[in-house]
């Protein structure tokens, strides 16, 4: 395993890189997927067809598509930014749309009665979401949710293949490509690196469960 102790510094900077994906990735995905959640169960027709369509695209699109479109065809519209903020914007748009579904498969254990209690006195759309759904549909949207961010996490590894640089695909292609080692023990060193990112993630979420089983 030469090639993992003799370029600890070139994994340790691409598992920091491909934590900084994960992160943004997470953060960007739980943020637009609650969106297009509340789009799908919005009063607002148009609202409710943006949803739906997006996620039925978005869901059955390989990522590889979704990420060399966002690197290799945005540009060609005059857009242009780094690799990296492409690569991080696919991974968000990708998986927006399986959050969504299972933050809205939560919203729907939430008994219907209590949303039409909260508007007979008077709540609004909005506040009987804030107030009265999304804090019970919580709990049950964790397991889901959490399976998807841990599939994220793994997706992430196709980021790298558009040219971002610096992450643990990276490494890999580099120090196989450029360098000359045997392929097996560098694809061993990215698996180790997936791994502690995935099991962390894991490790966090269950404790997050455990959380609010006990607040319920």
């Amino acid at each position: 395993m030469s090639v993992v102790t003799e370029n600890l510094d070139l994994w340790w900077g691409g598992f920091l890189r491909s934590l900084g994906i994960a992160l943004w990735g997470a953060v960007g995905s739980l943020a637009w997927g609650t969106v297009l959640a509340v789009f799908r169960i919005s009063p607002v027709p148009v609202l409710r067809g943006f949803g739906a369509f997006y996620v039925t695209w978005l869901r059955n699109t390989p990522l590889a598509i979704v990420l060399f479109t966002m690197a290799f065809g945005i540009p060609a519209l005059g857009i242009n930014v780094s690799f990296y903020a492409f690569g991080v914007t696919g991974l968000v748009l990708y998986t927006s749309a399986f959050v969504c579904e299972a933050v809205r498969s939560g919203i729907s254990t939430v008994p219907t009665g209590q949303a039409e209690a909260a508007r007979s006195i008077g709540l609004t759309f909005a506040q009987t979401l804030g107030l009265v759904v999304m804090p019970q549909a919580l709990r049950a949207v964790v397991p889901p949710v959490g399976n998807v961010i841990i599939a994220m996490i793994k997706n992430s590894a196709v980021v790298g293949a558009i040219g971002v640089g610096g992450d643990l695909f990276s490494a890999y292609n580099r120090l196989t490509s450029a360098q000359g080692y045997a392929a097996l023990p560098a694809i061993t060193g990215m698996a180790v690196g997936f791994l502690v990112l995935t099991l962390s993630a894991a490790g966090l979420l269950a404790l997050f469960e455990r959380r609010t089983v006990i607040a319920r």
